[in-house]
């Protein structure tokens, strides 16, 4: 085996396990239970934590107003709100201000402030007649350079070059000089700075903004509108120094232009917030040069939050910097999905049937992920530990069973302080470490709640619950983000310290906390429209809560509650193992629930047709897979009323979102997970192809002496069926050994390597997924914190071949016929063929990628298991090939079976 080096392109693809979808979003895999937007200076909303988008956009826009339309709110002395004025000044019609100023306004706004209004406020309402009809026009014309790659289609026509220059400029230097009102009068200046922008006349703009401009001593929202053209007008010039300082100033100065002005600044110098830093004359550049270089570098933004504190310690950008840096943390603390740590491997089931001249069945040992999640869990253990940080130790209330049960290392509680490490180094500890020292010390001097409740929330990060607590019960605030974001999390301290839910805690829960747990009634008429949609939103605080239940649960040992907390019933489809099963059923038939129970937990036991008839076939299913035939039977004659397994149909034919959701209705003749079973069940294989309709893969036997064995079954005829000839098996003649090796077909075939192996786990077809590859697992239960998980890991008992080869080795024993001997010997030998997959991802190779001798390991592993492979599990090849060579059947394995003809020949 060669070791391949990855060229460096492909090899980033796998940087983080999974991230290559184009669906990925980083800001979907955490809990933000730290509300970044409680800044108080809502002008830097779009400059909090985001992975997801070059700027954070999750907020309210109106919360960052137009300080231009603040002006002219003040202009018209408040007689217009915000929202009026907005209107007014960028949405209304220039026909309705024409009309106003002819006194004959027909627009109900201007009609509504009554006549005078236009005399009143004559000089603004001209300019906004003058400001409409340049508008359209206010473009730069683009040139397109002749070697570009790409066509660019024109948005429009019109730019400022579409339009006279030198009447323009004529017109609008007229109306300055006329203009009486000094806010008027700049406005009419920033629009000659604008229209020399966009017509290129970079030198005229420059002093017209001299000119124009700046003599107005003003210093508010037009004149940084102004400036900002200036930048650009020095950007065109290549003065990329002056156009960086003036954007700069155009971002500390501005509330909704700092998006834009960033992002002139990253375009006009590569270096620029370093020579900003540079540049800078007082403290408020300083602090703001610091906060720039903060947030562009964002490995340990602490030691510039520092330089920023010794500035000034009430700055509102730190308060920023510490949302930012706590929402960093967040993405390492807590995970929207926790994993097994020791990750199982799969051998997928689809390569034994490549029909190769070689053994393809190579053990998948994803070391990708591997290597990713080794990581998680190692330092999850700790929750209960001794450091309880003040906090009354409930556990030590527990009886014994409860501590074994909290201690079992298959069961591990989730959300700890070292979770952190999980994702992250040691700088990362660090980090957190230096941003708890600077919230203690900036929470003494300043007088705003905002620090005292980041220290609280870092407290809460770190388990310090009671710490949390005390911090948070001694704030004083009548802010009503600040008081909403303290009832939030004491709510956090006060379910997450509980090592133990009880009965009493779920009633406080249902009584206290519903609202994070009762969603509010969707809109939509659909039943599952509140699950379709909830698979798009953001990871919320209480999708966080119910993880941290669904987690204490599980530690609890009452895994029905856990799976439900995270699972609808009908979710068991996917993986049904018979303990899990088992538990969601103890709960949905206990007696007496509690509230929350009843409310909360109970609302997952979704529409799967008759529940009692769900869960027998399941039951049932797991006694078929064990030949346990009596048992089965009695599982599937309460399962009458079985409707079909509950997959659903998702109709979108309405051009609704989310779409009409309803479940699959099965045909009168189609399997629906009971009945319609082929006969074909008993044959064998000709070949060997899931993709292909049964009478290509399969042939039957000859069925003739067992006329209770019907073209097509249900699973309770089945079962019946298997009963009569395990019966008839007891024999010691031919019929006896055709009815054992009918039995064993039929175990092999619904098995994991079979055609129809499907019809024992709640499956509706044999197409590939989970539930048909081999895993590596000796733990009864692969979860480790909870079910959320539940449909990415296979959670159903393993196949037990010799089951299948015990049935076979009687029909050999009791067998005259040297053909019938030889195709047994073959379906003997395929089930041992099992047992070596089984073996075979049991026992990888675990050699580290990196290591210098990599492949020749890997070679040596590989034969290790090629001899034992031949030395183990070839039994019934060694006997068929020795024995029975000269039979027709083998002859025709030879010419169907490409590995058996390899094998005879070898």
């Amino acid at each position: 085996m060669k070791k391949y080096i990855l060229s460096l392109a492909a090899a980033s693809l796998f940087y983080i396990p999974s991230k290559a979808c184009s669906w990925y979003d980083p800001d979907y895999e955490y809990f933000s239970l730290f509300t970044q937007t409680i800044i108080r200076d809502k002008s830097y909303l779009p400059f909090l934590h985001t992975y997801s988008e070059r700027f954070y956009t999750a907020f309210d826009h109106s919360h960052i107003p137009d300080e231009s339309i603040e002006a002219w709110v003040r202009y018209f002395n408040n007689q217009l709100n915000y929202s009026e004025t907005d209107y007014l000044v960028k949405k209304m019609n220039i026909k309705d201000l024409n009309d106003l100023k002819k006194g004959s306004p027909a627009n109900p706004l201007l009609k509504k402030q009554g006549p005078g209004f236009y005399q009143k406020y004559r000089e603004g309402i001209d300019y906004l007649i003058e400001a409409k009809y340049l508008e359209p026009f206010m473009a730069i014309n683009y040139i397109e350079s002749p070697d570009s790659f790409y066509y660019r289609e024109k948005e429009t026509d019109k730019n400022a070059t579409s339009i006279s220059y030198d009447k323009t400029v004529a017109a609008l230097t007229s109306l300055y000089n006329a203009a009486r009102n000094p806010e008027i009068k700049q406005r009419y200046g920033y629009q000659l700075v604008r229209f020399n922008h966009y017509t290129r006349n970079y030198d005229q703009a420059a002093q017209a903004f001299k000119n124009y401009v700046e003599p107005v001593k003003l210093r508010g929202a037009v004149y940084y509108m102004a400036l900002d053209q200036l930048a650009g007008v020095q950007r065109g010039l290549n003065m990329k120094g002056d156009a960086n300082w003036n954007f700069f100033q155009v971002f500390m100065k501005s509330k909704s232009r700092k998006e834009s002005a960033f992002v002139s600044m990253k375009l006009s110098d590569s270096a620029s917030f370093n020579n900003i830093l540079k540049r800078a004359g007082n403290n408020e550049e300083k602090n703001m040069a610091y906060f720039l270089l903060g947030y562009e570098d964002f490995s340990n933004p602490v030691p510039l939050m520092e330089k920023m504190y010794e500035i000034d310690p009430g700055s509102e950008v730190l308060k920023v910097m510490a949302a930012r840096s706590i929402n960093e943390l967040e993405r390492s603390y807590l995970p929207t999905y926790y994993y097994d740590s020791n990750p199982t491997v799969k051998k997928s089931n689809e390569d034994k049937n490549t029909n190769t001249g070689q053994d393809t069945a190579k053990v998948e040992t994803q070391k990708q992920e591997l290597s990713f999640w080794q990581k998680i869990a190692t330092f999850f253990k700790n929750l209960f530990g001794s450091e309880s940080n003040g906090i009354e130790d409930s556990a030590d209330k527990a009886d014994q069973s409860d501590k074994e049960l909290l201690n079992n290392p298959d069961r591990i509680p989730f959300y700890s302080q070292n979770s952190l490490y999980s994702y992250s180094d040691n700088q990362t500890a660090d980090f957190l470490k230096d941003l708890e020292k600077f919230t203690a010390k900036a929470k003494e001097k300043s007088s705003d709640e905002y620090w005292q409740i980041a220290d609280a929330y870092l407290k809460f990060l770190q388990k310090d619950y009671a710490g949390s607590m005390e911090i948070l019960n001694g704030i004083q605030t009548t802010h009503p983000e600040y008081q909403e974001e303290i009832k939030r999390m004491k709510v956090l301290n006060d379910i997450v310290s509980q090592p133990k839910i009880t009965a009493a805690f779920e009633d406080k829960l249902i009584t206290d906390y519903s609202e994070y747990f009762i969603e509010k009634k969707a809109d939509k008429d659909s039943a599952s429209a509140t699950e379709y949609t909830s698979y798009y939103s953001t990871p919320s605080t209480a999708d966080f809560l119910r993880d941290i239940l669904a987690n204490r649960y599980f530690l609890q040992g009452e895994d029905g509650k856990s799976f439900l907390m995270n699972n609808r019933l009908s979710d068991l489809q996917y993986n049904p193992n018979s303990s899990l099963v088992k538990s969601v059923e103890d709960f949905y038939r206990k007696p007496n629930k509690t509230k929350f129970e009843q409310q909360i937990i109970a609302k997952n036991i979704d529409t799967v047709g008759n529940i009692d008839a769900f869960f027998s076939v399941i039951y049932g299913d797991r006694a078929m897979r064990t030949a346990d035939f009596e048992k089965a039977k009695n599982y599937y004659q309460k399962a009458g009323d079985f409707t079909g397994i509950p997959r659903l149909n998702y109709d979108w034919s309405q051009n609704t979102n989310p779409p009409k959701i309803t479940l699959i209705q099965y045909g009168e003749n189609e399997y629906n997970g009971f009945k319609n079973i082929s006969d074909l069940i008993f044959g064998y294989n000709v070949w060997e192809s899931f993709q292909s309709e049964a009478n290509v893969s399969m042939k039957a036997e000859d069925y003739s002496a067992f006329p209770f064995i019907k073209k097509t079954m249900s699973k309770l005829e089945l079962a019946d069926a298997l009963i009569q000839l395990k019966k008839i098996g007891t024999g010691r003649d031919e019929k006896a050994a055709k009815a054992n090796q009918l039995i064993g077909n039929l175990l092999y075939n619904t098995s994991i390597l079979g055609y129809y192996r499907e019809i024992f786990v709640m499956d509706i077809d044999n197409s590939n997924g989970g539930k048909y590859d081999f895993w590596n697992t000796d733990k009864k239960n692969p979860y480790q914190y909870y079910y959320k998980n539940f449909l990415n890991t296979t959670y159903i008992e393993p196949d037990n071949f010799d089951l299948a080869i015990g049935y076979y080795k009687k029909a050999l024993d009791h067998s005259d016929n040297k053909e019938q001997k030889a195709r047994i010997l073959f379906q003997m030998a395929s089930a041992e063929q099992g047992k070596y997959y089984q073996y075979e991802v049991k026992n990888p190779s675990h050699i580290d990628y990196s290591d210098p001798q990599w492949t020749e390991k890997t070679d040596l592993h590989e034969k290790q298991m090629a001899d034992i492979k031949n030395k183990k599990y070839r039994t019934y090849f060694t006997q068929l090939k020795s024995q029975y060579s000269d039979t027709e059947t083998a002859r025709f394995l030879m010419g169907n079976c490409t590995y058996f003809d390899y094998f005879m020949k070898k």
